[in-house]
């Protein structure tokens, strides 16, 4: 069997057996802490997730819609970390303890990075050249006059 249908077959049947294995940790997690604790820690998830969505996810959203649309997937890499933010807050927002670890392990920043250099992305560590890069929407420009002049600063 080719290992490009093998990994297809494997994705959808864990996609078909998903549902099964959310109501089962459900129903481990519920028989250990009851139904209405258990409801609520399902429910602090989802509500966790959308929360991760609104606040970290819209500026990711907009750059992977702009990356799709021109086709470039090179853009997703270089953004690994976001993409897997915007991943975790996903997982989070469906209903279920499995997803939610698994968004929960994606919010640690150091198992974030190592997915995201496994990837192929960069790293959100500082450059050893000292540049700090920031996605447009985190920096300005400042006119020259605003800027406090410092030239009479070294001279004392």
């Amino acid at each position: 069997m080719n290992v490009a249908k093998y990994l297809l077959l494997t994705a959808i049947l864990a996609v078909l057996l998903l549902p099964v294995m959310e109501l089962a940790a459900f129903i481990a997690v519920a028989a250990q802490i009851g139904f209405l604790p258990a409801l609520a820690l399902i429910a602090m998830g989802s509500v966790s997730g959308v929360l991760i969505l609104r606040h970290a996810g819209g500026g990711h959203i907009a750059r992977v819609k702009v990356a799709l649309g021109n086709g470039s997937f090179t853009t997703l890499q270089a953004d690994s970390s976001g993409v897997l933010v915007l991943l975790a807050g996903i997982l989070l927002a469906i209903p279920g303890f499995i997803t939610d670890v698994l968004g929960l392990l994606l919010l640690v920043a150091p198992l974030r990075r190592a997915i995201g250099a496994a990837l192929g992305g960069q790293s959100d560590g500082p450059r050893a050249d000292g540049v700090v890069d920031l996605p447009p929407e985190q920096w300005r420009r400042v006119p020259d006059r605003e800027l406090p002049d410092r030239r009479g600063a070294r001279d004392g």
